[in-house]
């Protein structure tokens, strides 16, 4: 054996150990950021979601919230919670993408919709540990066989609220043309689309650029729908 040979066999264990040092370093870090974050935003957030808690109730009463199975990491279902946005007479049975202009939606539900404040709850699911404040958006189980072809390697990273899909698909409801089944669009199209992204982001993603991810959400979420407003103001009066 040579004396090559014998460092490398000894360098071997030593560089396994660093690589897995550094993994839990950065897997408690970003936990210790969840939590932090999502304990600090339910804290500040609460009047707002009280106020569409009695939104809600006041509109259609119960249920306040929508809870639906969605895929975790590893691929391991878990319940994830929203402000119901739908009729309360709709199950879980239905398309399970909203689209624009979807019939199921209620007065506030589109409110909710346009604002992405129906997904506070699942600050809820970043404190228990089924998500992240970071990670791909959790797709309903009806997408399952949608994770193939190398693109099951989404399940390995936590699932999240923030994101680079969540920021550029945004309006996703509008995407889908009129005349296609909105399922088979979101199959063939959408899904590719977004997989490829958020495996080319969680592949090299850093504490930073998540913390870069979780702020422009932030942002897009409070100011988003006053732009949209005053954007919309000006066509109408652009029309005139």
């Amino acid at each position: 054996m040579t004396m090559h040979d014998a460092a490398n066999q000894l360098s071997g264990p030593s560089l396994g150990m660093h690589v897995g040092l550094r993994r839990g370093i950065d897997v408690g870090l970003r936990r210790a950021l969840d939590i932090v974050c999502a304990g600090v935003a339910a804290f500040v957030l609460a009047p707002v979601m009280l106020i569409v808690t009695l939104a809600i109730w006041i509109e259609s009463v119960r249920p306040i919230l929508f809870s639906h199975l969605r895929l975790g990491q590893n691929g391991r279902p878990f319940r994830m919670y929203k402000f119901r946005k739908f009729r309360p007479d709709c199950d879980n049975h239905g398309c399970p993408l909203t689209v624009e202009r979807d019939s199921r939606l209620t007065a506030i539900g589109r409110v909710l919709a346009a604002s992405k404040l129906d997904e506070l709850p699942q600050l809820w699911n970043v404190l228990r540990g089924d998500m992240s404040l970071v990670g791909p958006r959790p797709e309903s189980l009806a997408f399952t066989d949608c994770f193939r072809n190398g693109f099951e390697k989404i399940h390995e990273h936590k699932p999240g609220l923030f994101g680079p899909c969540q920021a550029m698909f945004r309006h996703e409801s509008k995407l889908y043309p009129p005349g296609v089944a909105a399922v088979e669009f979101y199959r063939q199209v959408l899904f590719p689309a977004k997989a490829e992204i958020d495996i080319a982001y969680f592949s090299r993603r850093t504490l930073v650029s998540d913390l870069g991810w979780i702020l422009r959400g932030a942002w897009m979420i409070a100011a988003g729908s006053r732009i949209e407003t005053a954007l919309g103001d000006q066509s109408n009066e652009t029309g005139k």
